[in-house]
């Protein structure tokens, strides 16, 4: 066993009010790595609106629980049958997958038949899997084949992406999700080319890595969109080359406008929110593609014109930037080292104990990207 402590979510009723999650920092024990995982001490820990879905209870991740997802630390032991990485090689973590089915195989380890259980639910775990415990009771911990809001994750082989022994953990954290959903949606997804008009709904972490992404492929326009002017500000320093504020301009009319009534090409939608979708839909150029993520509750439905996609208009949904993490995540990481993805421009430093703050300023967009120090 391994001493540490972490963040846990707590669910409580009272009465027949609504059940609340909360999340606490309390001392825990981490068993021995299964087969197949390792014990990582954690450096830093990216908040993702993913970790606040399942907070606000959209997400059934089961409780008692650690969440986080987006680990970086070091190496302290490995289960049996781990070959790629050994004790002190710092490393990134990311979603897990199952490495055998079609998509895993065809290199889109996203869409692996066994995400949701494997990732989202916390159910999906080998028979000698490494658990975390609290006063000797288990707590759930396989969030994203990590759970990575302590000072330790037990984390599956296939989660980890190794990276320099020197590399800034802390500013590469969030490669782990949020900027690998945002950065590979436009790289790898909407290829936007020199003669697109890109339209970024969500300025965001997910939103602001579009952009970048968008960025430097130069696309005729880039524009963000979004309801706080600090982000809107930030987009442009990344290369957004217009931006709209949804809270004292009309969108629609605003797009049309820039786009001479001829409609976005590409347009990506990190917000969840259907009404969102639907107005990036509307002003979508004929065969224009709509991309859209998000973690909003389950039953969520985008409201469809038929008539007014009947011109070639694409609605098509991402996970995770349809990314193989041990594919984009090095290249990311590269271009961080060449100044070309700035990712300290979104980031803020919270330490562990005080992560109840760094959500609560995530949810009021004080902060883009609230990064939990171990």
């Amino acid at each position: 066993m391994t001493a540490g402590r972490a963040a846990i979510v707590e669910e409580s009723r009272d009465g027949a009010a609504p059940a609340t999650r909360t999340i606490s920092v309390a001392d825990v024990e981490y068993a021995e790595p299964g087969h197949g995982e390792v014990l990582v001490r954690l450096t830093a820990t990216g908040l993702c609106h993913t970790d606040l879905g399942v907070l606000a209870g959209g997400i059934p991740f089961p409780t008692p629980g650690i969440i986080g997802h987006e680990g970086a630390g070091r190496v302290e032991r490995v289960g049996p049958g781990v070959r790629g990485v050994s004790p002190g090689d710092a490393v990134l973590l990311s979603f897990t997958s199952c490495g055998a089915c079609d998509a895993c195989v065809g290199a889109h380890p996203a869409y692996c038949e066994t995400w949701l259980p494997r990732n989202l639910l916390g159910g999906l775990r080998d028979g000698d899997s490494g658990g975390v415990t609290r006063d000797g009771e288990p707590v759930a911990a396989h969030f994203f084949g990590q759970s990575s809001f302590g000072t330790h994750a037990i984390a599956d082989e296939r989660s980890l992406v190794r990276v320099a022994d020197d590399a800034d953990l802390a500013a590469l954290a969030p490669l782990g999700c949020g900027v690998l959903t945002g950065f590979g949606s436009m790289w790898n997804v909407l290829d936007p080319g020199p003669a697109d008009v890109v339209a970024v709904y969500g300025a965001g972490a997910v939103g602001l890595s579009a952009v970048m992404a968008a960025a430097l492929r130069e696309p005729a326009r880039l524009i963000a969109i979004d309801r706080v002017s600090s982000r809107l500000d930030l987009a442009r320093e990344l290369g957004a080359t217009d931006t709209i504020d949804a809270v004292h301009e009309d969108v629609a009319a605003r797009l049309a406008e820039l786009t001479g009534g001829r409609g976005v090409t590409l347009s990506f939608d990190t917000t969840g929110h259907p009404g969102v979708a639907r107005t990036a839909l509307d002003a979508a150029a004929a065969r224009g593609t709509v991309l859209v993520c998000g973690a909003p509750p389950p039953g969520t439905e985008i409201p469809v014109d038929i008539q007014r996609i009947l011109t070639g208009k694409i609605l098509r949904g991402v996970t995770m930037g349809d990314a193989d993490p041990r594919e984009l995540i090095p290249r990311l990481v590269a271009l961080h080292a060449e100044g070309r993805l700035p990712l300290e421009k979104l980031e803020q430093q919270y330490p562990l104990d005080d992560i109840a703050r760094a959500i609560d300023d995530m949810h009021h967009g004080r902060t883009v990207k609230p990064v939990i120090v171990h």
